[in-house]
C-alpha cells in the first residue's frame, strides 16, 4: 500500500468536493481518537472499551465502532460462544493513523494548562 501523501491536486481537504474531507471528519468525531488510543493498548471487548471510556453511552460506542469498522480502521471479531464474545482491534490502516493521534494526544496533554489559562483570562475579561 502506498503511504505517500496523494499528489493529486483533486485531493485537498479544504475543498468542499474533496473525498478526503470524510476522512478528516471521521478522525475529528468526538470519540474516534479516544477509541483508537484505547485499542492501541490491546485487543478489547466491548465492555472493556466501555470501562475505559466511562462517559460514552453503549449506543454511541456501538455506532462509532461500526463507523470505524466500515472505514477499515477497526476490525471486529465475533467468537461462536455462549454468550457471544466480540473483540475489537486496530487494523493496519488504523495503526497507521496512531502516530498522528499520539502526536495530538501529546500536544493536548502538554498544552492543556495553557489552554485553561487562556480560557480563564478570556472569561475574566468578559466579566469586566
Amino acid at each position: 500500500m502506498d503511504t505517500e501523501p496523494c499528489s493529486d491536486p483533486a485531493y485537498d481537504v479544504l475543498d468542499v468536493t474533496c473525498p478526503s474531507r470524510m476522512v478528516l471528519a471521521r478522525v475529528g468525531e468526538k470519540w474516534t481518537v479516544r477509541i483508537l488510543l484505547s485499542l492501541d493498548r490491546s485487543v478489547l471487548r466491548f465492555t472493556e472499551l466501555r470501562g475505559l471510556l466511562t462517559d460514552i453511552t453503549p449506543k454511541v460506542l456501538t455506532a462509532t465502532l461500526r463507523a470505524l469498522e466500515r472505514d477499515g480502521l477497526v476490525a471486529r471479531q465475533v467468537f461462536a460462544e455462549v454468550p457471544p464474545r466480540v473483540e475489537y482491534r486496530l487494523t493496519p490502516l488504523g495503526t497507521s493513523l496512531l502516530d498522528a493521534v499520539q502526536t495530538l494526544r501529546s500536544w493536548s496533554e502538554t498544552n492543556a494548562p495553557l489552554i485553561l489559562e487562556a480560557r480563564a483570562r478570556t472569561d475574566a475579561a468578559a466579566l469586566v
